[in-house]
C-alpha cells in the first residue's frame, strides 16, 4: 500500500539512537511503495545536519539517488491547498511541510501517512476519506 513520508519519521529511520527508530524502520519496511514528498528533503537535509551529521545526509542523498524512494513533485494544486490547510489549522501551528503532505496526500489519494506527529496529522481532516492512517500507530 502505497504512504507518504513526513520528515520526523525518516530522521528516526535515519538515528539509530532514536526510540523510535525500530518501529519507523519496520513500518518502512512493511511500506511497499513509499513515496516521498519533495518538500520533505530540505527540512530533513536541516534537520540531519544539525543532530547526526554530514555522512548520514550524504548517505542518505545516495539512497535517493539510487531510487531507493520515489520523489514526489509538489505541484500548485498541492500549494493552494496547503494555504488552505495553513489558514484553516493556524492556531494549531502545522507547519508548512505537513500542509504539503497533506494536500499531495488528497491529490493522490493515500490515506496512509508514514510520520511521529501524530498530533497535527490526526487533526487533519482530508477529502474525501476524513482522516489519515497513521503509521506506525503508537509513535
Amino acid at each position: 500500500m502505497n504512504a507518504l513520508l513526513d520528515t520526523g519519521f525518516l530522521l528516526a529511520v535515519l538515528d539509530a539512537d532514536d526510540k523510535l527508530h525500530p518501529a519507523c524502520v519496520k513500518a518502512l519496511q512493511g511500506t511497499s511503495n513509499p513515496i516521498l514528498p519533495d518538500a520533505v528533503i530540505p527540512e530533513l537535509a536541516y534537520m540531519v545536519l544539525r543532530e547526526l551529521g554530514y555522512e548520514v545526509l550524504i548517505t542518505f542523498l545516495d539512497s535517493l539517488l539510487n531510487g531507493e524512494l520515489t520523489i514526489e513533485k509538489t505541484t500548485r494544486t498541492d500549494l493552494a491547498r496547503a494555504r488552505e490547510i495553513l489558514q484553516k489549522y493556524a492556531d494549531s501551528r502545522i507547519d508548512f511541510v505537513d500542509c504539503v503532505i497533506a494536500a499531495m496526500a488528497e491529490r493522490l489519494e493515500i490515506q496512509r501517512i508514514l510520520t511521529v506527529d501524530r498530533r497535527h496529522f490526526s487533526l487533519f481532516r482530508p477529502h474525501p476519506w476524513g482522516y489519515f492512517e497513521i503509521i506506525p500507530p503508537y509513535a
